[in-house]
């Protein structure tokens, strides 16, 4: 019998530098998002930051109910019509589509550290491109494609700056905000730009079991998203850029290169939500999509996406879209105004972003209470 030659690694040493780990392990202290595939501690699913993000979005559920007991209250003629309130339904989930598909590739930029605030304008260049009389020479299936590949080579610009030429985020989307709402305006000459597309015009009018076709646009991307996130090493590894994008350098991922590809997943989404919301207008402009970006970034904040990176979840975000949606259509239905929506949105993200940063500080300092018993 031959003797092991082979020593066991002391606890808490580092891999080898010849075999680097494809995932960055999360710092101590730092937060680590076990919703991207990482496995529990085996305590249930309402503990740890497993539970953490099931709580939450368990919490987002009981805002739609109190949201709903609230519509039933001050409308109790409309919510007593049962079919009304099946149509209701589906035109809050029709609100929400196109901010639901630009806010599922939001997410992805934000959980890998970044922020985008130029998807309302790549929306908008998308939709104007798409819907000049040379593209819809070529149907349905030119203007899509024109408006996913422009939107994505937005966003490859994007990230380009971002990640190679060291620009802030903020910055440099702000720029490109700019840009693309003045090349829009551009192209179409100021003008409402009409689609003439009875394909694309009818993704907006037509149903699947009564279900709006955006509903269904809307549900796709989600589900993409949510296995893209959760089921793939591309979500690791955006979940590892975001919390500490020093270690996944370390750990061998090209940090540069995946926080690219973060801006044009963004702008893949965006190119989605063109096509949708052109379906919707029938046409297409340079102002359409306006403030898109803040829609987009408040439904992540409220889902529980951490605005400096590392944490955040799909499901989480699409519950933010439904909620804001949802507030939309209860102020409208009272006939309140657009000037008090935006009011209590704008109290609903300072809220939500002061309880996000007071229930990660308690959980950093509860954790390093614990180490340390452990240690003692």
């Amino acid at each position: 019998m031959t003797e092991r030659t082979e020593t066991a690694a002391p606890a808490g040493a580092a891999p080898p530098a010849d075999r680097p780990s494809p995932v960055s392990p999360a710092p101590a202290g730092a937060p680590v998002h076990k919703g991207a595939g990482t496995p529990g501690n085996g305590t249930g699913r309402w503990s740890g930051d497993a539970g953490e993000s099931f709580r939450r979005n368990l919490g987002l559920v009981g805002v739609l109910v109190v949201l709903i007991v609230i519509g039933i209250v001050t409308r109790p003629d409309l919510y007593s019509d049962m079919n009304w309130v099946g149509d209701n339904i589906m035109s809050i989930l029709t609100l929400a589509s196109v901010v639901g598909v630009v806010t599922v590739g939001m997410t992805f930029v934000i959980i890998g550290g970044g922020i985008d605030l130029s998807v309302g304008a790549i929306v908008a260049l998308a939709g104007v491109w798409s819907t000049t009389v040379a593209t819809q020479s070529y149907g349905a299936g030119g203007m899509i494609f024109t408006a996913v590949v422009v939107a994505v080579c937005v966003g490859l610009v994007n990230g380009f700056l971002i990640s190679y030429g060291r620009l802030v985020p903020f910055i440099a989307t702000l720029a490109m905000l700019v840009a693309a709402r003045g090349l829009a305006a551009e192209i179409s000459d100021k003008q409402t730009q009409v689609s003439n597309n009875a394909t694309i015009n009818g993704i907006a009018s037509n149903d699947v079991l009564g279900i709006p076709v955006l509903v269904f646009i809307l549900a796709g991307v989600v589900a993409a998203g949510w296995v893209l996130l959760n089921r793939t090493t591309f979500g690791r590894r955006t979940v590892a850029v975001g919390g500490n994008p020093e270690a996944a350098r370390l750990a061998g991922i090209n940090v540069r290169r995946h926080s690219m590809l973060l801006y044009a997943l963004s702008g893949l989404c965006c190119g989605i939500a063109a096509i949708m919301l052109t379906a919707q207008a029938n046409s297409a402009q340079a102002a359409m999509a306006n403030l898109y970006e803040l829609d987009a970034i408040a439904a992540a904040i409220i889902g529980g996406t951490l605005l400096s990176g590392g944490r955040g979840t799909i499901v989480g975000s699409l519950l933010g879209v439904i909620i804001f949606a949802t507030i939309t259509n209860l102020f409208a239905i009272n006939g309140l105004s657009t000037e008090a929506q935006n009011m209590v949105k704008g109290g609903i993200i300072v809220a939500a972003v002061l309880v996000q940063q007071f229930r990660f500080k308690s959980l950093t300092q509860l954790l390093a209470r614990n180490k340390l018993r452990s240690t003692n």
